[in-house]
């Protein structure tokens, strides 16, 4: 092995990456190779492990013993110790305290119920009695749940199984056990799905000691029933009564050993079997897979070296008790958050997974907003009883002659009054959106928890104070209205116009049916009573809702009128509703659609309900308003008032235009001035703030708490972190140095040729085919090879030369000497079909 000492150093620089990534929480964007243990349970996965340590050190026990992935790292070295991962620095000389760390560690990730966790315990093992290598041992494959395991126990360890051997840099080490079924294996069964053409898989064969008298598995390890391309090794655990006896495993390693040479089936080929030829042919083959997979793993790691070295360029240098790099850091955080803030509300980010922060406020100021003040719309039974109350109060015991100007100016106030509630909605949604984006952006500082937590305080404490400020003004807005009553504006109707307008002309105006908004919505009314529900298409113009069944518009379901209709919020859970669910219906209680009252829609998140609602807005479609008092109070009210006599009902209407004609001009103020002010007074002083004041506040801040080094003071995970990355920097370029000194002088062993298909399919041992060697299975001593051959033939399979486990079968290699004397040389003519290069060799 000594041409692959540049090879070898790549092992332990491949457990440095493990390590790295592992620690870090994620999975490694890089396919580390690594040698993958399969098998059932009692197998004997775990004795070969310890076998190759020479130590007890794995659990043992009844049904499943390994639950969780044991990542195995055996290096190399004079002292013998050794490491967990989540146990770093500390070095576990008692191989037993390394077997009870495994069970308390399993149990503190799946509890003592024999559940499994695909969560991989990482373990060290330095020893002079191990060559390099990286083994993942795997919970043995189970049919059947054991106590308090899921009933899917089976699917579980398959799922977990499969997520370590279909990566293409892991061999698999596929352990069948000798006194079973080899065609019933469950290793071999996996090993067969995901590497079909069998470049990654090496099988074992245990407890060969344990076959019943009379039978061996000499054709399984001649690689002749079901073979494999890179063949079979067979190995001899210690026996239950061994482990209980506490046998040294070096003892049973010199047992395994004597029983290879004095078994007359295996003596030929002992020295291609045993636990020390396992190790030398795992170390050889991860080291031939190593550098096969060079060009890609150099790829990978190279991605990853410059990915890491942005990331890192800051670290490298990194000193905790350097004011002026502090200092620099300080300025250049202030600078980006104030950027990154700009961005996020003026709209130039360039993300498109989600809203920005000013994207959020726009559909406030457009949408949100325009709905609450529709929400505020007055029922027009209401209204009118109010506008009576007011005229009949007005004019007291006397019966009036004219319109009075008073009833107009009192009820126009009170629904003046009543915009204050919207508009004070509005600024706290536009300051929890302000809030959002503060809190998010303010992330990049997470190094420096006490610097972002005074970034957030300073800067939310403008926030709400410009609120204060926001406030006062919609207020003082409305006040201004209230103060007075302009009836000369110009887009006033005035009195004469009035009383001369019809009903017909309060009803509402409909523009041309020009399309509103497109969308997806799900229709929850397919199936009353059934909890069905389906996506459609949906088309909503100024005076119909269209459904289709897709993008193309070509399928149309349905065609609703939407005169006279009415929205409605509907509760989330109740009848298997989902939630963000209203509805569509008509007042009148008809049918809106088929034999339904309701259309229930369903929208795929609360912004996009919202900004249904404010579509439909658009197309006429008004919320329904809560029915908060007592149903009966309309009646009463009517009672009171009595029947309307045709003057008083003509001054009602007329006050009920003036009222709906001042109202519009008011709302339309209101509305065009609430995002003035809310940009005015929130988002762009908040702005402003932070690019000239918020600076100062930290520089005062530090004079009264402790100075520059407590408000820059990195948390205790951002130091692991960094030095985390610092080592897995360090870690891919020593890598990445290593693959470079790599020559192709390094010593290889190419793979052996795939095994024909013919052959994978025969799964019983032909005799025939075999030279007659039966009376070397008794010999006490290792089969001579004889002189000449008395009946040379072609071998039966001639690739099996090439195998790193070939059968050493005499046979096969003497047809192509050449004959020890002439003798022999005149019983080739007499073969009718001999071998035509044979005559024409020079004697």
């Amino acid at each position: 092995m000594s041409g692959n000492q540049g090879m070898e150093r790549l092992i332990p620089l491949v457990n440095k990456l493990q390590d790295a990534f592992a620690q870090l929480g994620f999975d490694s964007p890089v396919d580390l190779p690594q040698i993958t243990v399969v098998g059932g349970q009692s197998a004997g996965k775990s004795s070969v492990l310890e076998n190759f340590v020479g130590r007890d050190f794995l659990p043992r026990g009844s049904g499943i013993v390994t639950r969780r992935p044991l990542v195995l790292q055996l290096v190399n070295n004079k002292m013998e110790y050794g490491e967990f991962l989540h146990c770093r620095g500390r070095k576990f000389t008692d191989f037993n305290e390394i077997r009870k760390e495994i069970e308390d560690e399993t149990d503190r990730a799946t509890g003592q119920n024999k559940g499994i966790s695909p969560v991989p315990i990482n373990l060290r093992v330095y020893s002079p009695h191990v060559l390099n290598l990286t083994l993942v041992d795997l919970p043995g494959m189970t049919k059947v749940p054991v106590g308090d395991q899921p009933a899917d126990i089976e699917k579980q360890i398959r799922d977990m199984i499969m997520q370590f051997v279909t990566k293409e840099n892991a061999l698999i080490l596929a352990v069948s056990p000798a006194n079973s079924d080899l065609a019933n294996s469950d290793a071999l069964k996996i090993a067969k799905e995901v590497d079909p053409q069998g470049l990654r898989t090496i099988g074992v064969i245990t407890k060969l000691d344990l076959m019943d008298e009379g039978t061996d598995a000499r054709d399984i390890l001649e690689n002749k029933l079901l073979p494999l391309r890179r063949g079979y090794v067979g190995v001899v655990n210690r026996s239950q009564k061994d482990i209980e006896g506490r046998k040294d495993i070096r003892a049973a390693l010199d047992s395994e050993k004597k029983f290879f040479l004095g078994h007359p089936s295996y003596m030929h080929m002992a020295d291609r079997m045993g636990t020390a030829f396992l190790q030398k042919v795992l170390n050889q083959q991860l080291t031939n897979h190593i550098r096969d997979t060079l060009p890609v793993l150099r790829s990978k790691l190279q991605q990853q070296f410059l990915a890491l070295e942005k990331e890192v360029a800051e670290f490298k240098n990194y000193s905790s008790d350097d004011p002026q790099r502090k200092t620099k850091a300080l300025l250049t955080m202030i600078q980006q958050f104030e950027k990154d803030f700009t961005k996020d509300i003026e709209g130039s980010t360039s993300d498109s997974l989600e809203l920005s922060g000013g994207a959020k406020v726009n559909r406030i100021f457009h949408e949100r907003f325009p709905f609450e003040l529709v929400k505020l719309e007055v029922d027009e039974k209401e209204l009118r009883r109010e506008i009576t109350y007011a005229i009949r109060n007005i004019h007291g015991v006397r019966t009036g002659l004219f319109t009075p100007d008073m009833a107009f100016e009192g009820v126009t106030k009170r629904q003046i009054e009543r915009l204050k509630s919207p508009s004070i909605k509005c600024i706290d949604m536009v300051i929890t959106e302000i809030s959002n984006s503060i809190n998010k952006i303010s992330e990049m500082m997470a190094r420096f928890p006490r610097l972002r937590d005074e970034v957030e305080r300073l800067v939310l404490e403008h926030v709400r104070n410009q609120e204060v400020k926001a406030k006062d003004a919609a207020v003082f807005q409305i006040d201004y209205q209230l103060a007075y009553i302009n009836t000369n504006h110009p887009d006033f109707i005035g009195s004469a116009n009035a009383q001369v307008k019809s009903v017909a002309s309060t009803t509402k105006k409909r523009v041309s049916n020009q399309v509103i908004r497109k969308g997806w919505l799900t229709l929850t009314s397919v199936g009353f009573m059934k909890g069905m529900s389906k996506d459609y298409w949906f088309v909503l113009s100024a005076e119909t809702l269209a459904w289709y069944k897709d993008e193309q518009e070509q399928d149309q379901k349905y065609l609703l009128n939407l005169e006279g209709c009415k929205l409605k919020d509907l509760d989330s859970g109740f009848m298997g509703r989902k939630a963000n669910a209203f509805a569509i219906f008509n007042p009148d209680k008809r049918n809106v659609y088929k034999e339904h009252k309701t259309l229930d829609l369903c929208a795929s998140s609360a912004e996009e309900l919202d900004s249904w609602k404010a579509s439909f807005l658009r197309a006429g479609v008004y919320p329904e308003r809560s029915q908060e008092e007592d149903p009966t109070s309309g009646q009463t009210a009517t009672a009171e008032i009595g029947s309307l006599d045709p003057q008083l009902e003509r001054q009602v209407e007329t006050i009920r235009n003036l009222v709906d004609s001042y109202m519009s001009i008011i709302k339309k103020i209101v509305q065009d001035s609430m995002p003035k002010i809310c940009m005015h007074l929130v988002v762009n002083n908040t702005i402003s703030f932070i690019g000239s004041d918020l600076l100062s506040g930290l520089y005062a801040l530090t004079a009264t708490s402790g100075g520059l080094d407590t408000l820059m003071e990195e948390s205790k995970e951002e130091e692991l972190r960094r030095e985390q990355m610092v080592r897995m920097y360090h870690a891919c370029k020593e890598a990445l140095g290593v693959i470079a000194d790599i020559t192709n002088k390094t010593v290889h062993t190419p793979d052996p040729p795939p095994i024909p298909e013919d052959e994978m399919n025969n799964y019983t041992y032909n005799p025939p085919t075999r030279p007659d060697n039966s009376h070397q299975r008794h010999a006490p001593q290792p089969p001579r090879r004889p002189s000449a051959p008395s009946r040379p033939s072609i071998p039966s399979r001639p690739e099996n030369t090439s195998r790193i486990l070939e059968p050493s079968r005499p046979a096969p290699s003497i047809p192509s000497r050449p004959p020890p004397s002439p003798k022999s040389v005149p019983a080739v003519p007499r073969k009718p079909q001999g071998r035509p290069a044979i005559p024409s060799r020079p004697q």
